[in-house]
Protein backbone atom coordinates (compact mmCIF):
# COMPACT_ATOMS: atom_id res chain seq x y z
CA UNK A 1 0.00 0.00 0.00
CA UNK A 2 1.49 3.76 -0.99
CA UNK A 3 2.21 5.46 2.03
CA UNK A 4 0.36 9.33 2.67
CA UNK A 5 3.17 11.29 1.54
CA UNK A 6 3.05 9.55 -2.09
CA UNK A 7 -0.61 10.73 -2.53
CA UNK A 8 -0.65 13.91 -4.17
CA UNK A 9 -3.09 14.06 -7.11
CA UNK A 10 -6.76 14.67 -6.35
CA UNK A 11 -7.70 12.04 -8.02
CA UNK A 12 -5.43 9.64 -5.70
CA UNK A 13 -6.18 11.24 -2.46
CA UNK A 14 -9.71 10.49 -3.17
CA UNK A 15 -9.40 6.68 -4.07
CA UNK A 16 -7.47 6.97 -0.90
CA UNK A 17 -9.89 8.23 0.96
CA UNK A 18 -12.48 6.08 -0.22
CA UNK A 19 -10.66 2.63 0.62
CA UNK A 20 -9.95 4.39 4.43
CA UNK A 21 -13.74 4.81 4.89
CA UNK A 22 -14.98 1.79 3.32
CA UNK A 23 -12.97 -0.36 5.17
CA UNK A 24 -14.30 1.52 8.30
CA UNK A 25 -17.75 1.33 7.39
CA UNK A 26 -17.54 -2.37 6.63
CA UNK A 27 -15.85 -3.41 9.48
CA UNK A 28 -18.45 -1.22 11.60
CA UNK A 29 -16.36 1.47 12.75
CA UNK A 30 -19.14 3.70 12.22
CA UNK A 31 -22.51 2.46 13.58
CA UNK A 32 -25.40 1.65 10.92
CA UNK A 33 -27.39 4.97 10.70
CA UNK A 34 -24.38 7.00 12.02
CA UNK A 35 -24.42 10.35 9.82
CA UNK A 36 -21.00 11.03 8.25
CA UNK A 37 -19.99 14.68 8.60
CA UNK A 38 -17.60 15.47 6.05
CA UNK A 39 -15.15 17.95 8.30
CA UNK A 40 -14.56 15.10 10.89
CA UNK A 41 -14.03 12.41 8.56
CA UNK A 42 -11.11 14.90 7.22
CA UNK A 43 -9.71 15.47 10.85
CA UNK A 44 -10.11 11.71 11.27
CA UNK A 45 -7.99 10.82 7.92
CA UNK A 46 -6.13 13.55 7.50
CA UNK A 47 -7.81 14.38 3.95
CA UNK A 48 -8.85 17.60 2.27
CA UNK A 49 -13.04 18.40 1.63
CA UNK A 50 -12.81 17.49 -2.17
CA UNK A 51 -11.60 13.82 -1.94
CA UNK A 52 -13.81 12.99 1.29
CA UNK A 53 -16.62 14.41 -0.31
CA UNK A 54 -15.61 12.43 -3.88
CA UNK A 55 -15.44 9.62 -1.44
CA UNK A 56 -18.37 9.86 0.01
CA UNK A 57 -20.44 10.09 -3.31
CA UNK A 58 -18.80 6.50 -4.20
CA UNK A 59 -19.47 5.02 -1.00
CA UNK A 60 -23.21 6.21 -2.06
CA UNK A 61 -22.88 4.49 -5.57
CA UNK A 62 -22.02 1.20 -3.74
CA UNK A 63 -25.03 1.29 -1.70
CA UNK A 64 -22.97 1.80 1.67
CA UNK A 65 -23.91 5.23 2.57
CA UNK A 66 -27.10 7.19 1.92
CA UNK A 67 -27.17 10.72 0.77
CA UNK A 68 -30.21 12.86 1.82
CA UNK A 69 -30.36 16.54 1.74
CA UNK A 70 -31.77 17.11 4.85
CA UNK A 71 -29.47 15.09 6.56
CA UNK A 72 -26.36 14.89 4.40
CA UNK A 73 -24.62 11.50 4.21
CA UNK A 74 -25.15 8.34 6.47
CA UNK A 75 -24.31 4.90 7.02
CA UNK A 76 -26.65 2.49 5.10
CA UNK A 77 -28.81 0.70 7.93
CA UNK A 78 -28.44 -3.00 8.70
CA UNK A 79 -31.72 -5.51 8.13
CA UNK A 80 -32.51 -8.57 7.62
CA UNK A 81 -34.56 -7.98 4.49
CA UNK A 82 -31.66 -6.30 3.06
CA UNK A 83 -28.97 -8.75 3.92
CA UNK A 84 -31.63 -11.54 2.94
CA UNK A 85 -31.79 -9.36 -0.72
CA UNK A 86 -27.92 -9.03 -1.31
CA UNK A 87 -27.00 -12.51 -0.53
CA UNK A 88 -30.07 -13.97 -2.77
CA UNK A 89 -28.87 -11.86 -5.85
CA UNK A 90 -24.70 -12.26 -4.76
CA UNK A 91 -26.05 -15.93 -5.28
CA UNK A 92 -27.40 -15.24 -8.47
CA UNK A 93 -24.65 -13.10 -9.62
CA UNK A 94 -21.67 -15.32 -8.42
CA UNK A 95 -23.26 -18.65 -10.10
CA UNK A 96 -23.30 -16.90 -13.36
CA UNK A 97 -19.94 -15.45 -12.91
CA UNK A 98 -18.24 -18.59 -11.29
CA UNK A 99 -19.95 -20.98 -14.40
CA UNK A 100 -18.65 -19.08 -17.49
CA UNK A 101 -15.04 -18.91 -15.13
CA UNK A 102 -15.40 -22.81 -15.12
CA UNK A 103 -15.76 -22.93 -18.63
CA UNK A 104 -13.32 -20.47 -19.90
CA UNK A 105 -10.49 -20.74 -17.47
CA UNK A 106 -7.32 -21.60 -18.59
CA UNK A 107 -4.19 -22.82 -17.20
CA UNK A 108 -3.08 -19.17 -16.04
CA UNK A 109 -7.05 -19.12 -14.57
CA UNK A 110 -5.99 -22.11 -12.66
CA UNK A 111 -2.74 -21.02 -11.48
CA UNK A 112 -4.53 -17.47 -10.28
CA UNK A 113 -6.83 -19.55 -8.21
CA UNK A 114 -4.44 -21.84 -6.89
CA UNK A 115 -2.21 -18.53 -5.66
CA UNK A 116 -5.01 -16.84 -4.10
CA UNK A 117 -6.50 -19.47 -1.69
CA UNK A 118 -2.34 -20.14 -0.62
CA UNK A 119 -2.23 -16.29 -0.04
CA UNK A 120 -4.83 -16.87 2.18
CA UNK A 121 -4.20 -19.59 3.89
CA UNK A 122 -0.59 -18.41 4.84
CA UNK A 123 -2.87 -15.76 6.96
CA UNK A 124 -4.33 -17.38 10.29
CA UNK A 125 -8.04 -16.16 11.55
CA UNK A 126 -7.91 -13.39 14.05
CA UNK A 127 -8.26 -14.30 17.59
CA UNK A 128 -10.86 -11.94 18.27
CA UNK A 129 -13.39 -9.78 16.18
CA UNK A 130 -10.90 -7.25 15.50
CA UNK A 131 -10.57 -7.72 11.47
CA UNK A 132 -6.75 -8.42 9.75
CA UNK A 133 -6.53 -6.39 6.71
CA UNK A 134 -4.21 -8.71 5.25
CA UNK A 135 -6.15 -11.62 5.59
CA UNK A 136 -9.43 -9.57 4.53
CA UNK A 137 -7.68 -8.72 1.18
CA UNK A 138 -6.54 -12.12 0.67
CA UNK A 139 -10.13 -13.77 1.00
CA UNK A 140 -11.33 -10.76 -1.34
CA UNK A 141 -8.67 -12.13 -3.75
CA UNK A 142 -9.92 -15.80 -3.60
CA UNK A 143 -12.78 -14.70 -4.36
CA UNK A 144 -12.31 -12.43 -7.41
CA UNK A 145 -9.77 -15.37 -9.11
CA UNK A 146 -12.72 -17.85 -8.64
CA UNK A 147 -14.80 -15.90 -10.98
CA UNK A 148 -12.01 -14.01 -12.90
CA UNK A 149 -12.08 -15.65 -16.51
CA UNK A 150 -15.69 -15.33 -16.70
CA UNK A 151 -15.44 -12.74 -19.42
CA UNK A 152 -17.45 -9.91 -17.75
CA UNK A 153 -16.35 -6.99 -16.35
CA UNK A 154 -19.74 -5.46 -15.59
CA UNK A 155 -20.54 -8.86 -13.83
CA UNK A 156 -16.52 -8.82 -12.36
CA UNK A 157 -17.92 -5.51 -10.56
CA UNK A 158 -21.27 -6.19 -9.60
CA UNK A 159 -20.17 -9.55 -7.72
CA UNK A 160 -16.93 -6.70 -6.04
CA UNK A 161 -20.33 -4.81 -5.32
CA UNK A 162 -21.80 -7.24 -3.42
CA UNK A 163 -19.55 -8.82 -1.86
CA UNK A 164 -18.75 -5.01 0.27
CA UNK A 165 -22.20 -5.02 1.08
CA UNK A 166 -22.34 -8.54 1.92
CA UNK A 167 -18.87 -7.96 4.15
CA UNK A 168 -20.85 -5.80 6.48
CA UNK A 169 -22.98 -8.11 7.87
CA UNK A 170 -20.14 -10.85 8.39
CA UNK A 171 -18.33 -8.08 10.11
CA UNK A 172 -21.59 -7.67 12.11
CA UNK A 173 -22.08 -11.42 13.37
CA UNK A 174 -17.91 -11.18 14.25
CA UNK A 175 -19.12 -10.39 18.17
CA UNK A 176 -20.87 -13.36 18.70
CA UNK A 177 -18.40 -16.05 16.13
CA UNK A 178 -14.86 -14.76 16.37
CA UNK A 179 -13.43 -17.80 16.86
CA UNK A 180 -11.96 -19.98 14.22
CA UNK A 181 -13.82 -22.75 15.50
CA UNK A 182 -17.24 -21.42 14.63
CA UNK A 183 -16.35 -20.73 11.05
CA UNK A 184 -16.03 -23.79 8.63
CA UNK A 185 -13.60 -22.49 6.22
CA UNK A 186 -14.54 -24.23 2.66
CA UNK A 187 -12.94 -22.29 0.08
CA UNK A 188 -10.38 -25.14 -0.46
CA UNK A 189 -13.40 -27.41 -1.45
CA UNK A 190 -14.59 -24.84 -3.67
CA UNK A 191 -11.41 -24.29 -4.96
CA UNK A 192 -10.86 -28.03 -6.03
CA UNK A 193 -14.85 -28.21 -7.32
CA UNK A 194 -13.97 -25.69 -9.75
CA UNK A 195 -10.50 -26.97 -11.18
CA UNK A 196 -12.39 -30.69 -11.26
CA UNK A 197 -14.85 -28.14 -13.75
CA UNK A 198 -17.53 -29.51 -11.70
CA UNK A 199 -19.61 -26.60 -12.04
CA UNK A 200 -22.37 -27.91 -9.85
CA UNK A 201 -20.71 -28.76 -7.30
CA UNK A 202 -18.86 -25.50 -7.58
CA UNK A 203 -21.55 -23.45 -7.39
CA UNK A 204 -23.63 -25.56 -4.74
CA UNK A 205 -20.69 -24.98 -2.63
CA UNK A 206 -20.55 -21.47 -3.12
CA UNK A 207 -23.80 -20.81 -2.34
CA UNK A 208 -23.21 -22.65 1.24
CA UNK A 209 -20.35 -20.19 1.68
CA UNK A 210 -22.75 -17.40 1.23
CA UNK A 211 -25.50 -18.67 3.45
CA UNK A 212 -23.31 -18.93 5.85
CA UNK A 213 -23.27 -14.53 5.77
CA UNK A 214 -26.77 -15.13 5.91
CA UNK A 215 -27.79 -17.22 8.71
CA UNK A 216 -25.04 -15.65 10.97
CA UNK A 217 -26.02 -12.28 10.29
CA UNK A 218 -29.87 -12.61 11.05
CA UNK A 219 -28.75 -14.28 14.20
CA UNK A 220 -26.86 -10.94 15.51
CA UNK A 221 -29.44 -8.47 14.03
CA UNK A 222 -32.02 -10.66 16.06
CA UNK A 223 -29.85 -10.95 19.14
CA UNK A 224 -29.14 -7.37 19.19
CA UNK A 225 -32.98 -6.41 18.39
CA UNK A 226 -34.20 -9.00 21.72
CA UNK A 227 -31.17 -7.67 23.74
CA UNK A 228 -32.72 -4.06 23.03
CA UNK A 229 -29.29 -2.97 22.06
CA UNK A 230 -29.21 0.20 20.71
CA UNK A 231 -26.65 1.52 18.09
CA UNK A 232 -24.78 4.40 19.00
CA UNK A 233 -26.09 8.00 18.19
CA UNK A 234 -24.02 9.48 15.18
CA UNK A 235 -22.38 12.18 17.35
CA UNK A 236 -21.24 9.58 20.10
CA UNK A 237 -19.47 7.44 17.11
CA UNK A 238 -17.76 10.50 16.19
CA UNK A 239 -16.20 11.42 19.43
CA UNK A 240 -15.11 7.98 19.69
CA UNK A 241 -13.78 8.84 16.28
CA UNK A 242 -11.79 12.09 16.82
CA UNK A 243 -10.73 10.58 20.02
CA UNK A 244 -9.31 7.77 18.43
CA UNK A 245 -7.62 9.62 15.63
CA UNK A 246 -5.95 12.04 18.34
CA UNK A 247 -4.34 8.94 20.37
CA UNK A 248 -3.33 6.82 17.67
CA UNK A 249 -2.18 6.97 14.43
CA UNK A 250 -3.21 3.13 13.65
CA UNK A 251 -6.36 4.15 12.21
CA UNK A 252 -5.14 6.16 9.44
CA UNK A 253 -2.36 3.77 8.50
CA UNK A 254 -3.04 -0.11 9.02
CA UNK A 255 -5.36 -0.69 6.58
Amino acid sequence: MLTGETRTGPETLASHAYEKLRFDVIRGVYAPGAKLLIRELCERYGIGLGPVREALNRLSRDGLVRQSDQRGFTVTPVTEEDLEDIIRVRCWANEEALRASIANGDQAWEERLILALHRMARMPFPTDDKPNAEREAAHRGFHHALISACGSKWLLNFCEQLFDAADRYRFLSRRQHASPQKRPDNHKDIMDAALRRDADEAVRLLKAHFQQTLHLGRDEIRRLASAGIRRPKPASSERRARAEAKTTTLAASDN
